[in-house]
Order: C-alpha cells, then structure tokens, then sequence
C-alpha cells in the first residue's frame, strides 16, 4: 500500500502555495497526497493518547466547489492522479473524524487562524498538539512554494533527536539529496555528538548520504542559522529530554521557526521511525 501525506486544503492563495509544497514534498518522497477539503471549521483528530480539537477559520471553506477545481488542477499538474479525502465517521453531525493512520501530514504554520494574524515566528497551538500526539512527522512549510535541495538536520543528541536524524538519512537516500547536520555544542565537546550517533548503530549510514557536520561553538545560534541553506528541507526532533539538550519547543525551536523561512519537517515525542 502506498504510503500517503494527509493534506488539508485552503481554497486561497496561500493554501495553494502550500499545496504545492505538499506535492513537491510527495514527489521527491515517492509518497501520494490525501487532500482534505474541509465542509465545516471543526475536526477531530484520535491519537494514541489524545484527541485534537482542529479549529480552522473560515477561509478554509471558501468556495468548495471551486477548491475541488483548484485541487485537481495542481494535482493533474504534477501529474499525480487526485485523492479527495472524505470522512466516514463523524463524532457530531458537524464535527467528522479525521484517521491518523497517514505517514506525514502538512501544515501551514497555524491552521486555526487567519493568516493575516500568522508571523514568521508563530506556530499556532493546534499544530503543536498534533506535532506531540502524532506518530507521523508534521511538514510545516515555508510561506510560499520553496523547492528544497538537500536536507539539514538539528541534532541536539537526544533519543527524539536521533529520530530526527534516522528520518532525515531515509530522506537523503529516497530523494538521493545530500545532508547536513547542525549542532550548537555550546559547553559540550563535538565528538559527544558523534559518538552517540554511532552508539545508535547510524554511522555508515550517515556517512554515505552526509556532505558536512556543523559544529557552532560560539556565537548566537540564531545568528549561526545564516549558515543553513535558505533552500533545505530542515528536519527537526521536538520535546526531546536526552543527556545532551534537545531542540524543544520555546527555546531553540522557536528561535529556528522565527529566523528561517525554510519548509520544516518535525518528528514528535511520538513518532515512530520507518524503515
């Protein structure tokens, strides 16, 4: 079975920009997209342990006839046959069920408010609970269509980073794109780093997809985030508690989300590594 990338579609130019990253991200990944036209601002997302609430604004109901349009044109565009999600259970009349049994869901930065209100450096607390619910890494992509060409990957050197960096070779080596890795080492030594990526077993893997490790031991790291390519799919481990600090949620994740624009791609607490 093919594995799919759940997307959910805004009938707006800026929902198109992201659909375009969405499909960019299938092709390179060899992955089909599931687009989901929305028929009312509320869904359920049932995680493991959580169920979330999905409030959309309105714009996301712009027109629906039309977005059906507008979606499979971009898809017949990239030449990939449309799969229009449609929902089989539904917890109230207006409040479906979405399944999470998907291998990557795309987010815009905030899917609960308008975008006039989103900044650069602003995640919106939906796309949080699903980033720490979800088995599935999340893409959350840049504010207008951006191709990636390689891949950089933040290694804090916790269990959720390693995560991050198992899912960052397996998209070097699907995509045959090149990776970097990017650490703030602070106080700590770089061979640290390394050796717990080879405690993990990853070290000839690594080395056949790495172009270069980036150690920052000094200087501010959102002043080191000029270093990382404007046009890479970063890949980021988030509310990971390991021995050495971890990229987390209010302090380097948002420090990275508010000074790049690139398109991200997040491994949760939850998420379960493939392949």
């Amino acid at each position: 079975m093919a594995q799919k990338l759940f997307h959910i579609f805004r009938n707006t130019p800026l929902g198109r920009e992201t659909l375009l990253q969405s499909i960019y991200f299938c092709r390179q990944m060899g992955v089909l997209p599931t687009v989901y036209i929305p028929e009312s601002t509320k869904f359920l997302m049932y995680f493991e342990n959580d169920v979330v609430q999905v409030d959309l604004d309105p714009s996301y109901l712009n027109d629906p006839e039309i977005a059906v349009t507008h979606v499979e044109q971009l898809l017949n565009e990239a030449q990939i046959k449309p799969e229009l999600f449609t929902p089989k259970n539904y917890t109230a009349s207006t409040l479906p069920d979405i399944p999470t049994s998907f291998e990557f869901m795309c987010c815009p930065r905030s899917i609960s408010d308008l975008s006039s209100k989103i900044g650069l450096g602003y995640i919106g607390p939906r796309v949080r609970r699903i980033i720490q619910a979800a088995r599935f890494p999340v893409l959350i992509t840049s504010p207008v269509y951006k191709p990636w060409q390689s891949i950089a990957v933040f290694f804090g050197g916790s269990a959720n980073a390693v995560n991050a960096l198992r899912l960052g070779i397996r998209i070097a080596k699907v995509t045959g794109m090149r990776l970097a890795i990017y650490t703030q080492v602070g106080k700590n030594n770089p061979s640290k780093y390394q050796a717990i990526v080879q405690d993990k077993g990853l070290g000839k893997l690594l080395e056949s997809v790495l172009s270069q490790w980036n150690f920052f031991e000094k200087g501010r790291f959102e002043d080191n985030l000029y270093e990382v390519p404007h046009d890479a799919l970063v890949v980021l481990g988030a509310y990971g508690h390991g021995i050495i600090r971890d990229i987390v949620f209010g302090s380097m994740m948002e420090k990275i989300q508010s000074t790049i624009s690139n398109n991200l791609l997040i491994a949760g607490p939850k998420y379960t590594v493939i392949g």
